[in-house]
């Protein structure tokens, strides 16, 4: 007779927690980062098994041995990879876009043309002072593009380093969460419902990891990852309970460099997906758009200036340069201020003479200042056009990573359902044995 009850009593328990698990799954339905649990129950003393049928044919009662939960190793990293190259593409449009804005927002191109349309007028009527005046306006106004446009680059930068920063810091705060999990992992029952929740929080911080840096995640027989960031021979972020830091600094030159601090030692990371590559990326050309920036305004002015003062002004005296140059190449302004002083003759010196002017044209053609501008918006617009079809066919990859991962750990309601019905009747069933148990201790007592 206690048998019987034995056997009634570890159904009762064992289905209560099946149902509980199941009324589990379905609160948590469309819940990011959650993943589907299952109940492992096995038969007393006989062989594991999961179907109430086999169970209640064993004969010795039923347990629950503990809580499965339904994840894919694999296809949990097939996520983080497919989220760091997306991330890589992405942040590296973000900063192609920004040095678009920057390269087109001043309309430097534009500048370039009317200055040498406006020299163009001035040979017409070399002695018009309304058409010197022009001429000097349009020197000013080009000055203040290039200024502006190399300003705006450096605001790009600035951007970046800003972004850079916020990056490595979540990053570090990543780590140092992820630390405390596995800590609770080293601490909690494997198999308990306490575990799978700590293993949850663990796949969808390393998932957002993924998504600032490359990882290469290993985790031991309690469910504790260790983290290498920038691949598999990168630097170890987090270790057990022990997570680092990550620092970050750009040189002149656009040289990016990443470190992690980690138990007073600093290794290099060198990221190869996530935002982090795509800010070395970033940053890279950002430097490299500056730095033609640069090279394009240092011969402008300079060959400007030599045409200027190789030539006669309208009072005959010798041409002063047009340009005064500052910190930087971009950084320049109109040394003239007054109009006569635009050096339009040649060696004559005649008023009518625009024989100067006429090598300023030359120097427009030779020096290729309005293609170079326009060559570098172009480039820059290519290559961010490329990114942003790599992008479309990267969220292509991720959406059936995810769609792969969520196949298998993802709750669905249907079969549920069938679960909830399932384990009711079995519940139903053991309640059954235990009244009819007492049902039956009853009538024995009342023969004797």
């Amino acid at each position: 007779m206690s048998d019987l009850l034995s056997i009634g009593a570890s159904g009762v328990n064992a289905y209560q927690s099946a149902l509980s698990t199941v009324s589990e799954n379905i609160a948590n339905t469309g819940v990011a980062g959650y993943s589907r649990r299952t109940v492992d129950l096995k038969a007393v003393g006989g062989a594991g098994t999961g179907l109430t049928s086999r169970v209640l044919a064993g004969g010795s009662g039923v347990v629950a041995a503990g809580i499965n939960r339904a994840a894919d190793a694999y296809r949990n990293a097939a996520v983080r990879s497919s989220s760091a190259d997306l991330a890589r593409t992405e942040a590296g449009s973000t900063w192609l876009d920004g040095i678009q804005s920057a390269l087109t927002g001043n309309k430097l191109g534009g500048q370039l043309t009317s200055f040498f349309n406006s020299a163009t007028a001035l040979a017409a009527d070399p002695s018009s002072s309304a058409s010197r005046a022009t001429m000097l306006e349009g020197a000013t106004s080009l000055a203040a593009a290039f200024g502006a446009t190399g300003a705006a680059l450096r605001g790009v930068g600035d951007a970046l380093d800003a972004s850079a920063m916020q990056a490595t810091q979540s990053l570090g705060s990543l780590g140092a969460a992820l630390a405390k999990v596995n800590d609770g992992l080293a601490r909690t029952q494997p198999g308990s419902g306490a575990a799978a929740g700590l293993a949850d929080q663990r796949d969808q911080l390393l998932e957002q990891m993924s998504a600032i840096v490359d990882v290469n995640v290993t985790t031991d027989t309690a469910g504790r990852a260790t983290v290498k960031v920038g691949g598999e021979s990168g630097a170890v972020l987090v270790a057990g309970n022990e997570a680092g830091s990550v620092a970050y600094e750009r040189s002149a030159t656009g040289q990016v460099s990443f470190a992690v601090i980690r138990a007073g030692t600093v290794s290099a990371m060198s990221p190869a997906g996530g935002a982090l590559a795509g800010i070395a990326d970033g940053a890279q050309r950002i430097a490299d758009a500056g730095a033609a920036l640069g090279d394009i305004a240092s011969s402008f002015t300079s060959q400007v200036n030599a045409v200027q003062m190789q030539g006669r002004d309208l009072n005959g005296n010798a041409g002063t340069a047009l340009f005064a140059t500052g910190a930087s190449p971009t950084d320049f302004s109109v040394a003239l201020t007054d109009p006569r002083g635009i050096a339009a003759a040649g060696a004559s010196g005649n008023v009518r003479d625009a024989s100067n002017l006429a090598e300023l044209q030359a120097v427009r053609i030779s020096g290729g200042f309005e293609t170079g501008t326009t060559g570098l918006v172009a480039t820059n617009a290519a290559a961010l056009s490329q990114r942003r079809t790599v992008a479309d066919a990267q969220n292509s990859i991720r959406d059936g990573a995810v769609g792969a991962r969520d196949a298998v750990s993802g709750v669905s309601l249907d079969t549920e359902a069938v679960d909830l019905m399932r384990f009711q009747q079995a519940y139903q069933a053991s309640s059954r044995i235990i009244q009819v148990a007492r049902e039956t201790f009853q009538s024995i007592l009342q023969i004797q």
